[in-house]
């Protein structure tokens, strides 16, 4: 039987990255829910929503059209967004669309519903607190800013986006106090969650760590 995993940790901490690896070597679904958040903050911005007007915010997200395939692709009124949602004015904007009640519980409703029958990997902000509480497997993943900042500097040059680092490490240092100061489901560990610091770890040691930590929970 498939179960669902939760994966929390601060932007660019390499979640998605790992739930991909993950997802691959389990032959599970990864559902990036960052990614849905972001997807919500480019429609609004295309739309000429103000980020922090929760009742248009709602009133959209009920109408848009989103599709997040097995592939990884994020697919938004029928184009696919998967490289323009990464670039740093949509990740400042899905932390002020995050702190939207109305938003939140519109997605995670979503998110609930997607993985009702496990077999998912969820990696986001309020995974293991709010989305999935009852997930066997929950991982809490962390690094340093400046580790975080390199990594999507990198990331950023791959795909064409915005590379400067210092811009990209006051950006990470703002979101993060975003993400663990606002008022509905900020950024925690939850209780039942197993620490991992990835500043110096490869993706394939930090595959590795979580796999393990997966198989001893569920005793396969």
């Amino acid at each position: 039987m498939k179960i669902n995993i939760a994966i929390d940790g601060p932007s660019a901490a390499g979640k998605s990255t790992i739930a991909d690896r993950l997802a691959e070597t389990l032959g599970y679904t990864h559902l990036d829910t960052g990614a849905m958040y972001r997807a919500v903050a480019l429609n609004a911005i295309r739309k000429g929503i103000a980020l922090d007007d929760e009742e248009k915010i709602v009133s959209m997200i009920a109408d848009m059209e989103l599709q997040m395939p097995a592939d990884g692709r994020v697919i938004l009124e029928g184009e696919d967004v998967s490289q323009a949602i990464r670039a740093n004015e949509i990740s400042m904007g899905a932390s002020d669309v995050s702190k939207l009640q109305g938003c939140r519980a519109a997605l995670v409703e979503m998110q609930q519903r997607i993985c009702k029958d496990g077999g998912y990997i969820l990696d986001g902000r309020d995974i293991g607190t709010v989305v999935l509480k009852d997930a066997p497997v929950k991982i809490f993943m962390v690094a340093s800013p400046e580790a975080r900042a390199e990594r999507r500097v990198r990331q950023n040059k791959q795909n064409g986006l915005e590379a400067d680092y210092e811009t990209i490490l006051e950006d990470i240092k703002k979101r993060d106090y975003q993400d663990t100061h606002r008022e509905h489901s900020p950024l925690t560990k939850a209780e039942d969650a197993i620490e991992i610091d990835t500043s110096y770890m490869s993706i394939q040691e930090v595959h590795d760590a979580v796999l393990k930590i997966v198989k001893e929970k569920t005793g396969e």
